[in-house]
């Protein structure tokens, strides 16, 4: 297979755009809870918000905490929690424990 040429923009373009999918899948999604993202990927939708208030951070640009994770899950964080986060089953939480 030929090794694809891009600039670093179209790379940051693509990186952008793959991003944007996966957080739209995530907010699509909201019946998948934080804790089986943590036990099966090691990351979950609070890694994301934490990585993107970083980012920020790494440019200068002041995010809060809160204002990250409303970009993340669509919402404020507490409704998202209100509405979506069920309690872990003792299963969720030994599996979090082992990994």
């Amino acid at each position: 297979m030929p090794e694809i040429q891009m600039t670093e923009r179209q790379t940051e373009q693509l990186q952008a755009a793959a991003f944007r999918a996966l957080v739209a899948h995530l907010r699509a999604r909201p019946d998948v809870q934080n804790i089986d993202l943590m036990n099966l990927a090691g990351f979950c939708r609070n890694c994301l918000s934490r990585w993107y208030h970083e980012a920020a951070a790494d440019q200068g640009l002041e995010l809060s905490d809160p204002q990250a994770r409303e970009i993340i899950y669509g919402m404020d964080y507490k409704a998202w929690q209100a509405q979506h986060q069920r309690p872990a089953t003792p299963e969720q939480q030994a599996s979090f424990k082992a990994s």
